[in-house]
């Protein structure tokens, strides 16, 4: 895969969280219309949106601004760590390129172990746009060669406080990794941020806790970034 991913461009006092982040959006732009106005007033590097098995047409609008704005849009794939038929995942696959126009996918619950690389091999091929796997922890390192970005995190602050990065991570560019952080308070925000960008040229930091962090925004969405 071409690396599209830059660096991220933290500097003291002059950044925003959005600015290189990647935000899984999974709550809805006309029930949640805050959410999406605080959303689209700052936009990030990446969204991923998880709009249903229906065709909604509550989504061409914001994305129509995202993508006018310079993000770039993804459509959310669940594979069940592998387990899910590969023909299913293509058919998402064609629903979100016919119904919304998005060629960037986002692939969740990506297996991680090496005896699975076979079958991500065969879900990827063929794919165009930008390709995220989110195994959710540090893979085996072939899956690398599969992927634009590797979500190589995605937990509580809890978890995250324990995570080492493996060596042969250390000699990828960090554009090639995602973090993504929740249950991480607002005093905790600038430290795991700053943690975050020593490993990820894409992260996102959310105070939200639950079975669904992901389904708003955090409270200090559009904050400065103080980068140490």
């Amino acid at each position: 895969m071409t690396e599209r991913m830059t660096e991220p461009r933290v500097q003291r006092g002059s950044e925003t969280l959005p600015r290189e982040a990647c935000v899984p959006a999974y709550f809805h732009p006309e029930r949640d219309t805050d959410a999406w106005k605080r959303l689209l007033a700052n936009p990030p590097r990446l969204v991923v949106l998880r709009p249903g098995e229906e065709k909604d047409a509550a989504y061409p609008p914001v994305i129509s601004r995202l993508v006018a704005a310079g993000t770039e849009v993804l459509g959310y794939v669940d594979t069940d760590f592998g387990l899910r038929d590969i023909a299913e995942v293509r058919a998402d696959l064609r629903r979100y390129r016919a119904w919304y126009g998005l060629r960037g996918v986002f692939l969740d619950q990506v297996a991680a172990s090496e005896d699975r690389l076979g079958h991500y091999r065969e879900v990827v091929e063929g794919v165009r746009g930008t390709l995220v796997l989110n195994p959710g922890v540090y893979p085996d390192p072939g899956y690398a060669d599969l992927a634009d970005v590797l979500v190589t995190f995605e937990g509580p602050l809890s978890a995250y406080k324990a995570m080492r990065e493996p060596l042969w991570a250390r000699g990828l560019a960090r554009g090639r990794f995602c973090h993504l952080v929740h249950d991480v308070p607002s005093k905790a925000f600038d430290p795991t941020l700053r943690r975050a960008i020593r490993h990820a040229g894409t992260v996102y930091v959310t105070d939200r806790t639950g079975d669904q962090p992901w389904g708003d925004l955090p409270a200090y969405y559009g904050r400065p970034v103080v980068a140490g």
